[in-house]
């Protein structure tokens, strides 16, 4: 297993890390098989979406922040229940499959780190398998 670090400068952003988890796919060897992409934080997610148009993750990140505004009628005191939220709604994990050494994805797709309560520094853990 690998880790990927990184460091956020907004309170809600995605990051692009699709080569950083390509290059690990590469440093592993493995022609076939799986690479999984976990975030281990509790206000932090990760999706695969569209990376050739930024105004995609633009519109990600403003319906997501009115869908569960900053400001809201939370009980959870730290000032960060949004951030919880949006994370459940993204997910922690993806699975991505990996063939002939590299990740599959779509023409237009990327994997994305999503900070919701930043800025912070943050960790991304990526195993990748043969199989």
């Amino acid at each position: 297993m690998e880790q990927i670090n990184v460091l956020s400068k907004k309170r809600v952003e995605l990051i692009d890390i699709t080569s950083q988890v390509q290059n690990i796919v590469k440093r592993s060897g493995v022609k076939e098989g799986v690479c999984y992409v976990y975030v281990p934080h509790t206000t932090a997610a990760v999706t695969i979406n569209e990376n050739a148009d930024p105004s995609v993750i633009n519109d990600i990140q403003n319906h997501l922040n009115k869908l569960v505004p900053f400001n809201g009628p939370y009980s959870h005191a730290e000032g960060n229940s949004d951030a919880h939220i949006k994370t459940s709604f993204m997910g922690c994990s993806k699975t991505l499959v990996v063939t002939n050494g590299d990740l599959l994805l779509g023409t237009w797709q990327g994997i994305f780190f999503c900070e919701f309560d930043g800025p912070r520094n943050r960790k991304v853990h990526i195993k990748v398998i043969a199989g």
